[in-house]
């Protein structure tokens, strides 16, 4: 069997002592230099096991300051289910009030915008047609919890009320409701979740460490007939949120 990297095992180790309490929240760790000495290794390897600490949100990094034990927050529960569409109002709504928490968003739609490669694959249009996008910060009690960037081929839906997700009378509704508002009947989802690094720009807007943790969910709505309807890209932080799938159980 490979031997662990060293950077690893220090991980091991300091993990150890944060959940043995030998470190307790909002403490100071030592030096880089001092655990490295302690535990026979170069500084660069102490450096890499506390961003992937960091990461795991264990650990937080202060400018100038030095790296301390972070306090543990309460992570939000999200749903992937299709039990979350509703008739009427919003998903994220839904989600959230089942667990206590004020859901709302913040939202930017940018219509016309030609659909780069993979959008285009997923959504089964050519590379460059026209699509809806709206990107979305997802708040619970104010906090951002989770970002999604959604695109919607604009031919679908040029011309009627939903062209806009987030204006006229079915703003906020959902991609299910908002497509049976113009006689699209959507069957299905299909989700694809991953974990990765968040990027500069992720991590700024939903407030964590640059290259924390995150599972990113690419999902596609399908019509009746088959046809996509709109792909996203989820990004939820794993130090905030987890998340459930429940899966219905046909009698």
């Amino acid at each position: 069997m490979p031997e662990q990297p060293p950077y690893l095992r220090v991980a091991d180790e300091l993990r150890r002592r944060i959940t043995e309490h030998v470190w307790e929240p909002g403490d100071r760790l030592p030096s880089r230099a001092q655990i490295g000495q302690e535990l026979g290794v170069g500084e660069n390897v102490v450096r890499r096991a506390q961003e992937l600490l960091i990461s795991q949100g264990l650990l937080e990094g202060r400018a100038g300051s030095g790296t301390y034990v972070a306090e543990p927050q309460q992570r939000v529960r999200i749903v992937r289910s299709s039990a979350r569409e509703q008739p009427t109002g919003s998903p994220f709504r839904t989600d959230m009030k089942a667990v206590g928490k004020l859901g709302d968003w913040e939202s930017r739609t940018d219509a016309k915008v030609p659909a780069p490669a993979d959008i285009a694959a997923r959504l089964g249009v050519d590379e460059g047609a026209l699509c809806v996008r709206t990107s979305y910060e997802f708040l619970a009690d104010g906090r951002p919890v989770q970002l999604s960037t959604s695109w919607e081929p604009y031919d679908l839906t040029a011309g009627t009320l939903i062209v806009l997700p987030e204006g006229g009378p079915h703003a906020g509704a959902g991609v299910v409701n908002r497509m049976a508002a113009i006689g699209i009947s959507v069957s299905h989802a299909v989700e694809q979740p991953e974990p990765r690094q968040a990027t500069a720009e992720e991590a700024s807007l939903l407030g964590i460490q640059k290259a924390a943790l995150v599972t990113h969910i690419r999902r596609t709505y399908y019509s009746d007939q088959g046809r996509p309807v709109e792909t996203a890209d989820i990004v939820v932080p794993v130090a905030h949120c987890e998340i459930v799938y429940e899966i219905p159980i046909s009698r």
